[in-house]
């Protein structure tokens, strides 16, 4: 039975934007690390910094040597995977680090200090790899093209890091420490030694305010949403994009002009009504855009394709922003004097509408499967409630700023593949955060089952306070280097993550454990007669 073949996406994309996309994304990984080992330097001294670091080095010769026994193909998500995940290694370095610093203050020598501190630290680390890790699947099943990419380098990274810093920093401790070396080490600085020790916040006291700023806060978001909406790509919509080489440094706005009614549709239910088309400026020089257009893509002929590139042309030719003498040339990436099309993209409406529906599924995946880990690993509702109410948080205010944001911001806020990514890499990491604090809480009820509820949930939230700050800084640090420096073509996922981080973070502390709070106290209340202050 013969069956028409349809193209429903196709991109291309010269070879100089390709190696423009590499060197950034080198560049972004090499200040990334350096910068991670000063961090780790500063903060814990010169010994363990440096085996931090070692730890880090082997960690990305591992998840290299992995990739390239699967003959993977690096792209630039693929290198912000693994940018990413020298943020996140140095988590389990912190959590081990602040814990042997904790036992060595309650008195503890050096060797049982470190035993401690790798034991007690191992079921945080563990959870917190593992609820990133089952994102990190989500991600690889339900994505498609770049998110798989990240996806694959994420998990191997994940993967790698609790291997390094579990199991080979500690086998090289203890041979030292048989050896009677390093007996007088010590896991701070002076710049370091009190962070954020000795803190007694009363956070579950302050719990109905932060929940109005939160409230709020989500009442502008969806306002923005009702009245603005999101400026959707066509991996969501269908459509073309072009990126542009032009003749001169412009203005947008003037591009803008120049475009606007060029493209009529003339087939399907949009017949006669200009297509939607948006520009926006890529890079600093003020020569290259991106032309996104929905014109005839209900058509599969090919004279669609050539029709709306004729049509860009003649724009942009009587605008005097591109100076070739026949469209030919303008369509050539190589030829790039007069201005020309670097690369071009093309997603069907049937493609588009089967990514919006695998996007919306993926996410929802993520909170359940993340939900039912929480309640069967700590055993009680509260935890996962707390979870998923804040992830629900994190969610809605970093996609509420892409609503709030787009149009006047100086980069690209489109919602696309690669943002839904960065939604499901935020809840990966935002609930290794909450892990923490939960694991701390948790074995706090085991060390003080008579202690009053309020009170311990605010002693467990100061405990980990100095490691939540650091480790945040360190992802910071990491997300910043590709922000800034790895390109436009992944700047969008980089202020997502960035986002993420920070209210993922505030959300830990504001929104996860007061819930976690209320739930438990009220449990507790309820279930044995002990009474818990609110």
């Amino acid at each position: 039975m013969p069956a028409p073949a349809r193209i429903v996406q196709e991109e291309v994309v010269g070879p100089t934007l390709g190696a423009q996309s590499i060197q950034q994304g080198l560049w972004s990984f090499a200040i990334a690390f350096v910068l991670l080992m000063i961090f780790m330097l500063v903060m814990y001294d010169f010994i363990p910094g440096m085996l931090a670091n070692c730890a880090l080095l082997i960690n990305l010769f591992f998840t290299l040597g992995i990739l390239a026994s699967f003959q993977s193909a690096l792209t630039m998500p693929g290198i912000a995977g693994i940018v990413l995940t020298l943020g996140t290694a140095v988590d389990a370095n912190v959590l081990i680090y602040e814990r042997i610093k904790e036992e060595m203050r309650s008195g503890k020598g050096i060797k049982q200090a470190l035993q401690a501190g790798y034991s007690n630290a191992f079921s945080a680390i563990f959870d917190s790899n593992l609820t990133s890790l089952i994102t990190g699947i989500i991600l690889l099943v339900t994505g498609t093209g770049p998110i798989r990419g990240f996806a694959t380098t994420w998990i191997i990274g994940i993967l790698c890091s609790f291997f390094t810093a579990v199991f080979l920093t500690r086998i090289i401790y203890e041979n030292r420490l048989k050896k009677d070396k390093w007996m007088n080490q010590k896991f701070y600085t002076s710049i370091s030694k009190n962070l954020m020790q000795d803190k007694n916040v009363r956070f579950m006291g302050m719990y109905k305010k932060t929940f109005a700023i939160w409230g709020i806060a989500a009442i502008v978001f969806i306002g923005s949403f009702v009245t603005r909406g999101l400026s959707r790509s066509i991996d969501f919509t269908g459509g073309r994009n072009y990126v542009v080489a032009l003749n001169k440094a412009v203005h947008v706005e003037d591009v803008r002009k120049s475009l606007s009614g060029a493209f009529i549709n003339t087939i399907g239910e949009n017949a006669g009504k200009p297509a939607t088309t948006t520009v926006i400026a890529i890079g600093t020089d003020g020569k290259t855009i991106r032309v996104s257009t929905n014109y005839n893509i209900e058509s599969n002929d090919p004279l669609e394709d050539d029709k709306a590139e004729t049509l860009l042309y003649q724009a942009l030719r009587k605008g005097n922003f591109v100076s070739q003498t026949n469209v030919d040339s303008f369509k050539n990436p190589d030829i790039r004097e007069g201005g020309s099309i670097i690369s071009s993209a093309k997603v069907g409406p049937s493609v588009a509408k089967d990514i919006t529906n695998g996007a919306i599924i993926s996410v929802i995946l993520a909170l359940v499967f993340i939900f039912v880990y929480i309640l069967i690993r700590f055993r009680n509702v509260g935890f996962s409630v707390g979870s998923i109410v804040a992830l629900a948080f994190d969610t809605l205010i970093v996609v509420g700023f892409y609503s709030l944001c787009y149009g006047w911001i100086g980069f690209s806020l489109e919602i696309d593949q690669t943002f839904i990514g960065a939604i499901l890499t935020v809840i990966g990491y935002s609930i290794n955060d909450k892990v923490v604090v939960f694991d701390r809480i948790r074995e706090n009820f085991r060390l003080h089952p008579k202690q009053d509820v309020q009170t311990l949930f605010n002693d467990s939230i100061n405990q980990t306070l100095a490691r939540t700050i650091n480790t945040s800084a360190s992802t910071m640090i990491v997300l910043l280097a590709i922000f800034i420096l790895g390109g436009d073509s992944i700047r969008s996922f980089s202020f997502a993550m960035i986002l993420g981080v920070f209210f993922g973070t505030l959300s830990s502390i504001f929104i996860a454990s007061p819930v976690a709070y209320l739930v438990l106290g009220r449990r507790i209340k309820n279930g044995q007669g002990e009474k818990s202050e609110e």
